[in-house]
């Protein structure tokens, strides 16, 4: 975790707010495929990723991983499924290109990089120890394997540059050599971090077992507490998501794209409000660190002002 996560005031609320928050978003979006609604979810995920990680590590990421994995879904949902009435070409064996299926490609590809920028977020701010405490008494045995797959890619990442670098200073890496040579080198590194995972994962069941993980009635050592500003934070959550909801079961975020391309737009101030909740859920985080930055400002003005009134006095 680097500076800018440890920053982050949302982080550093309560498990029960930072897991309710995530379900929230990431499920909203899944399921509601309003083009508004994804559109919101997307920006306001993109700049919560940016603030976590980095505007220049988020836009890496967006160009060489999400946005080609994307563009590959968009194009596959109309060569494969050809449903609508509105066909804009008709392919020599008969097989249509319609503007739904166009319509509905482009918007799992959108689902898809929604949902892989809030895990990176939830990556961020969900950590491994938070996790165990929500689920540790409840699930012990799966809240421990879900925890350990959360962080295997980090860690299975740091891992293998470590061996990269070994095998590289010994002449044994896939960048020296013949093909063959290349392939047997590839084939070692990949052998060498496959073990290296299994003892990891038995090393870890070994040592939560001796600690007595999952028996009936230990107890454990915990820094959350559950205070007014994490009241405020499950307050505003509820909120926000109780008028989203509402509008969602009365129709307003009603879309359609299949037989026919039907999206339902805001037409009066009443039927924006479930958007407007929907997009103070998303940014919430981002509201609050706003929040404690100001707050973070006035106090330093306060002090910086004490301070030269006593020099001043003295």
């Amino acid at each position: 975790m680097n500076l800018r996560e440890k920053r982050d005031a949302f982080s550093q609320s309560h498990p029960v707010i930072n897991f309710l928050y995530f379900l929230l978003v990431i499920g909203s979006s899944m399921f509601c495929l309003q083009p508004l609604i994804l559109g919101i979810s997307f920006l306001s995920a993109g700049i919560y990723a940016s603030y976590l990680k980095g505007s220049r590590q988020f836009f890496r990421r967006l160009l060489t991983f999400l946005l080609p994995g994307m563009v590959v879904v968009a194009l596959l949902n109309p060569a494969f499924n050809h449903y609508g009435v509105t066909p804009l070409l008709i392919l020599e064996n008969g097989n249509r290109i319609t503007m739904e299926a166009i319509a509905y490609g482009v918007v799992l590809a959108a689902v898809l990089g929604i949902t892989l920028t809030w895990f990176t977020c939830y990556n961020a701010v969900m950590t491994t120890d938070k996790f165990v405490y929500l689920f540790g008494k409840i699930l012990p045995a799966s809240s421990l394997v879900l925890s350990m797959v959360f962080r295997f890619v980090p860690k299975f990442s740091q891992q293998l540059a470590v061996v990269r670098q070994g095998q590289k200073s010994i002449g044994r890496d896939f960048s020296h050599g013949s093909m063959i040579q290349k392939m047997k080198h590839a084939l070692t590194i990949f052998s060498i971090m496959i073990t290296w995972s299994l003892e990891n994962a038995i090393e870890t069941a070994d040592s939560m077992k001796a600690r007595g993980y999952g028996l009936k009635g230990r107890s454990a050592f915990s820094l959350y507490r559950f205070d007014r500003r994490d009241g405020l934070l499950l307050s505003s959550l509820l909120l926000c998501s109780g008028i989203f909801f509402y509008f969602w079961r009365m129709g307003q975020f009603y879309t359609s794209y299949n037989p026919q391309l039907i999206i339902s737009l805001p037409k009066t101030f009443r039927e924006s409000l479930g958007y407007l909740s929907f997009l103070i859920l998303c940014n919430l985080p981002m509201i609050l660190a706003v929040y404690e930055k100001i707050r973070w400002r006035q106090a330093r003005k306060i002090a910086g002002g004490a301070g030269s009134a006593t020099i001043n006095h003295q």
